[in-house]
């Protein structure tokens, strides 16, 4: 068991930033709702309080008991997390006169106070708060301010716990960083041995010891989060793994024959099975976005159980579910919403007689990368953009047909090959084609037409909880707009979208 921080979740957006930010510091973390308090064992080192959307003086605002940890750990309150720990023991928490958001800088800083050891005066600092504390408890003390938040931050007497009202997990603190791995390294006394090396040394032995020498069928999709939780199964119990690489008919152009192959070069014991044509019959009329979803899932699942039916005495369905796919799919009672269904998250069917085991569920995605190169994974496969778990059928908008998979295909294709060819591809995190169900007018040769139009989709990321639309060259734009149009029969308009994550998702559906 490793050193664990434990973060909780009072539903800020920044939440799975401070994870991210724990596990650069090769610390491991987890993250647990407000209401779902964990117990302290021997492996916790020291606990977050997450910021919130909400104010601590709202009617139904979160408001935990936090006995079974003050004194007992190290704590380190951040914006809302901050403002309850000082609320909770007789503090004063009231409207901020303006909006604080944004950059801010230190005023005064206590430079002897081991959290912010290292941090000057004037360091810039991000604000996103309506509340602010105006009083804090006897027992507390100023270690932070700026010119406008008295109390900036605090630390309290007789206890090694700590409040800030900034972010510190956000770039545009440019201390941030720096204060915590004062509270991580320093305080907490973490010893940063979670490193990649080290997860695949301790997950496989605990595949070893879990599945001895059961049977485990598991889904292949050619990405990088299967394919790392197929090596590392692999590892763990060889030939007892059979995977399964299914052609839905929404993969991209050539998708099938390539990535199998790469999958038999990888020692792989791997099946390809055709049944595309079973989804484009069920998919038949289906506009819906979610149907659309459930019923690739559905029939993924369905597949699976064929073919395990085909193995004896399987036991296990592998999955390479990642932590966003559980973050975004699963409201675990606290402030999270689900934003939208993962075809390989929530469960299996009662009909299917098999445990799932997700050797990648509390990795982020570029920690399965970086576990994917400690374990050799083929360079084509590591750096290959997401692709989602349902296909081109959520890259169609609409009902989904034959017709519109290949026009799709052959456009994707131009797009993804511009970017290898140009040397953008790595500058991207995902990038795609999505077919939109409009047409519209347009002239080839002296020819009126009326044919479909697509959106080029490209953004950058680290783990796709939050992205930022790429600058492209124009150039390059306009070379893939022209190709497009000319080679691919039935599109005549192409457009680029310029939308961020959040507010807009990655993908469209």
């Amino acid at each position: 068991m490793h050193e664990t921080i434990l973060i909780l979740d009072f539903g800020s957006q920044y939440t799975q930033l401070i994870a991210r930010r724990i596990r650069e510091l090769n610390v491991y973390c987890e993250i647990h709702p407000f209401n779902k308090l964990p117990a302290l064992n021997s492996t916790v080192k020291g606990i977050i309080l997450s910021g919130s959307p909400y104010s601590v003086n709202d009617s139904n605002a979160p408001n935990p008991d936090l006995s079974a940890y003050r004194k007992k750990v190290p704590l380190l309150g951040v914006c809302y997390g901050a403002q309850l720990l000082a609320s909770q023991d007789g503090g004063e928490v009231l409207p901020s006169k303006n909006r604080e958001y944004g950059r801010a800088n230190l005023s005064f800083v206590s430079s002897e106070d081991e959290l912010l050891k290292g941090i000057a005066v004037n360091s810039q600092v991000w604000m996103s708060h309506g509340d602010t504390i105006t009083k804090i408890p006897d027992s507390f003390k100023a270690i932070a301010s700026t010119a406008d938040v008295k109390f900036a931050g605090y630390a309290v007497d007789d206890e090694r716990t700590w409040g800030i009202q900034f972010h510190p997990e956000v770039y545009h603190s440019t201390d941030g960083g720096l204060l915590l791995k004062n509270f991580i390294v320093g305080i907490c006394a973490c010893k940063q041995d979670w490193t990649p090396v080290s997860f695949v040394q301790d997950t496989v032995e605990g595949l070893k010891s879990k599945l001895g020498t059961a049977k485990v069928v598991m889904g292949l999709s050619g990405g990088v989060d299967s394919s790392v939780a197929a090596l590392l199964l692999h590892k763990a119990i060889g030939k007892n793994l059979y995977c399964i690489f299914v052609d839905n008919g929404l993969l991209r152009k050539d998708e099938f024959a390539t990535v199998l192959d790469s999958y038999q070069h990888m020692g792989l014991n791997v099946k390809g099975v055709d049944a595309s044509k079973r989804f484009f019959s069920e998919l038949k009329g289906i506009s819906d976005p979610e149907t659309k979803r459930k019923i690739i899932g559905r029939i993924f699942i369905e597949v699976f159980d064929q073919e395990a039916k085909e193995i004896s005495d399987v036991k296990w369905l592998g999955q390479g579910t990642i932590y966003p796919d559980v973050i975004e799919s699963i409201s675990q009672g606290g402030p999270s919403q689900t934003i939208k269904s993962h075809h390989n998250v929530g469960g299996l069917p009662a009909t299917m007689k098999m445990q799932v085991v997700e050797p990648l569920r509390l990795l982020f995605k570029d920690e399965v990368r970086r576990v994917g190169d400690a374990l050799g994974l083929a360079h084509n496969i590591l750096h290959r953009h997401p692709f989602p778990g349902p296909g081109l059928g959520i890259r169609i908008l609409g009902d989904v047909t034959e017709e519109k998979v290949r026009i799709l295909q052959e456009a994707d294709s131009i797009f993804i090959e511009g970017l290898k060819k140009h040397d953008l591809y790595k500058t991207v995190w995902q990038a795609g084609v999505i077919l939109l169900p409009v047409q519209s007018v347009g002239v080839m040769g002296d020819e009126r037409t009326y044919e479909n139009a697509v959106a080029l989709r490209a953004v950058s990321s680290t783990d796709g909880m939050t992205a930022d639309w790429c600058h492209l060259p124009y150039e390059f734009l306009g070379k893939i707009s022209n190709e497009i149009i000319n080679k691919v029969k039935g599109i005549n308009r192409v457009v680029y979208d310029i939308s961020s994550k959040p507010p807009a998702t990655i993908e469209w559906e």
